[in-house]
């Protein structure tokens, strides 16, 4: 969505939008904090991201990499940076390119500064001199595609500080194609406001972006305003030079400070504020809340689906996944990204399998081995795994390694039978509770447009000792309502569905529409999904030593176990899912896990070769049968 039309219905519905900058990092570590920052302030609600651009080879391939990120993967809408500085024609179409395939819609067109070892701005040969000829040139080559902002220079720029001049070439600028304003950092809000004035004075009526930069600390906070050339207002001095050297204190008040001048700004009928976040959160959060823009501790937005909408180009119609990557996001996206279409063939009769392949960006465990050791420990016995397991259920840990995120409100419901069950040694990876008709507005559940209700049918999905699995799987035969799939490392896999095809586990109604279903299990890509999960325990199992007991332990849990989901296609009922487990376990948590024995109700489990089920045996075979 373009910019300026966000901005328009901002300023329609009287509502203030706010927006963040980033800019590319200089280490690989310093990118991936980065993604995962920005995946957080995703839940600020942002009308859009920018990011800078990184002049030079590796710096600019990484900005295009940055808006590739936000745009597909996080679900931001993004604005690409883009100078003059350095860059030849053929370099501005390549960097253009990147952008349309990435679905960005934005564009900040902009002259850049000179490089550092340069004295004064040149243009290079085959480039353009100007940010007016930028816009001209993105304009014939895209047409209306693009929307692109410009700069704008309330207190003058490094090289011309003359108003009169700059207003001519802000309103030359707009005049060629320019739907937005973004304005360098200012701290002096009346002369911004007499600046906007005269904008509309001249004629200049494209919405006005307020560049804002929250104070991290006092020392940064005089480089880049001095660096900027901006006029601090003496009250700011009096109140931060006293505190200087308390950085808390510095946030603290600097929080109120920005606040206060963004109110004036809203109070003079400007309602944007795009924040320079210096690629940290905290004073930028800070600011929202005391705007009471956003909740304290950020409430994530409304969301149009149960899951996080990407807006890549070929995929802002995408309306189903699989529940399997419920918390696994990033890989999901990293391995359908190049589908051509959403749904794609695949959902159809087709039944050819789509998902890329494992090596793809995102798709192991993330973090050094260091970092997952320090996060998850060194177990040893299957206690020390189960106890990993309910911290995570409690909120104690904020990963594992099959989620990226941290458990959402919608276990609470479940969340003591979830924690019971990794005590007894089973261990769930994915679930969630059954909803009957819950408002499409209800802050747990709800998704989609207004005056809907959803439904959820119960899902649980876990990884079970091997002796256990017979009597479960004879349990839910005993049972009318549940379905389920189950698969070994080595592909033994069983179900018993009457079908390959979807079934949805979520599903809503709204006014005017129809039923959408956008959470579904299916076979085809539970045998996709399963190559992930054992991927990443054994990802995890390698973070170890070869030959310690933690690397000997997860092992022997990825390479014996199995993956099994269940569905309660009763959605009225509440905790039959749960029922299915009375008195299963495994005994003996605490010894070596290649002599647990399990125990059913105090007798041994039948082994999986007694079941006399309705099941698809497939005895590793199962890809061939489905697949083709």
């Amino acid at each position: 969505m373009h910019i300026s039309k966000k901005l328009a219905e901002a300023q329609a519905a009287g509502s203030p939008a706010f927006s963040f900058e980033f800019f590319p990092p200089k280490t690989s570590q310093g990118v991936q904090n980065l993604y995962d920052r920005m995946d957080r302030m995703h839940d600020l609600g942002p009308s859009f991201v920018d990011v800078t651009w990184g002049a030079g080879g590796s710096q600019s391939q990484l900005t295009c990499e940055m808006v590739h990120f936000a745009q597909t993967v996080v679900g931001l809408e993004t604005c690409m940076h883009l100078t003059c500085t350095d860059m030849a024609k053929v370099k501005v179409d390549g960097a253009l390119s990147e952008a349309y395939k990435a679905g960005c819609t934005n564009i900040l067109a902009l002259r850049g500064d000179p490089p550092r070892e340069t004295e004064k701005w040149e243009a290079i040969e085959g480039g353009f001199r100007y940010a007016l000829d930028l816009v001209k040139y993105i304009k014939a080559q895209y047409g209306d595609h693009f929307d692109i902002g410009v700069a704008g220079y309330p207190e003058g720029c490094d090289d011309q500080k003359d108003q009169d001049i700059l207003m001519e070439h802000l309103k030359r600028k707009v005049d060629a194609g320019g739907t937005f304003i973004v304005t360098q950092m200012f701290y002096d809000v009346d002369n911004f406001c007499a600046w906007v004035d005269r904008c509309r004075a001249e004629g200049i009526t494209v919405p006005i972006v307020p560049g804002i930069m929250p104070i991290q600390t006092h020392a940064a906070f005089l480089r880049r305003a001095n660096g900027m050339g901006c006029k601090i207002p003496q009250k700011w001095v009096d109140a931060l030079e006293p505190i200087k050297n308390d950085d808390a204190a510095v946030r603290e008040v600097g929080k109120g400070l920005v606040a206060e001048m963004c109110r004036r700004i809203i109070d003079h009928g400007v309602l944007a504020l795009h924040f320079y976040t210096m690629n940290l959160a905290q004073s930028t959060k800070m600011v929202l809340e005391e705007l009471e823009l956003v909740s304290q501790g950020g409430t994530p937005t409304k969301k149009a689906l149960p899951w996080r909408q990407s807006l890549g180009l070929s995929r802002r119609e995408e309306d189903v996944r699989p529940v399997f990557w419920k918390n696994r996001h990033k890989s999901y996206v990293a391995r359908t990204q190049d589908w051509d279409e959403f749904p794609n063939g695949r959902w159809g009769d087709s039944r050819s399998p789509a998902f890329g392949e494992l090596d793809a960006y995102g798709i192991g465990l993330k973090g050094t081995n260091e970092q997952n050791i320090k996060t998850w420990g060194k177990p040893e016995t299957l206690r020390d795994i189960s106890d990993i397991f309910v911290r995570f259920i409690q909120n104690d840990l904020k990963t594992l390694p099959w989620s990226e995120a941290p458990v959402t409100d919608e276990a609470q419901a479940i969340r003591n039978e979830l924690i019971d069950l990794n005590r007894r040694g089973l261990l769930t990876i994915t679930s969630q509770p059954s909803v009957n008709g819950a408002k499409s507005s209800d802050p747990v559940h709800g998704w989609g447009p207004p005056g809907g209700y959803v439904y959820q049918k119960a899902y649980l999905e876990l990884l079970i000792s091997p002796a256990l699995i017979t009597e479960l799987i004879d349990r839910i035969d005993r049972t009318e309502t549940m379905t389920f799939h189950a698969v070994d490392k080595a592909g033994d896999a069983r179900t018993n569905s009457h079908s390959d095809g979807p079934n949805a586990v979520t599903w809503g109604v709204f006014p005017g529409k129809e039923i959408v279903q956008p959470t579904i299990v299916e076979t085809v890509s539970f045998l996709a999904w399963k190559d992930e999960a054992f991927r990443l325990g054994t990802d995890w199992a390698k973070c170890h030593p070869a030959g310690s007991p933690s690397r000997q332990l997860i092992d022997h849990i990825m390479n014996n176990w199995y993956l099994i989901n269940i569905v309660d296609n009763d959605f009225h009922s509440s905790g039959g899912i749960f029922n299915l487990f009375k008195g299963l376990q495994v005994q003996d948590l605490d010894g070596p896990l290649s002599s647990s024995k399990p125990t059913v109700n105090g007798h041994s489990p039948k082994p999986l070769a007694e079941l006399n089920g309705n099941h698809k045996v497939t005895d590793g075979k199962v890809f061939d049968e489905v697949l083709n």
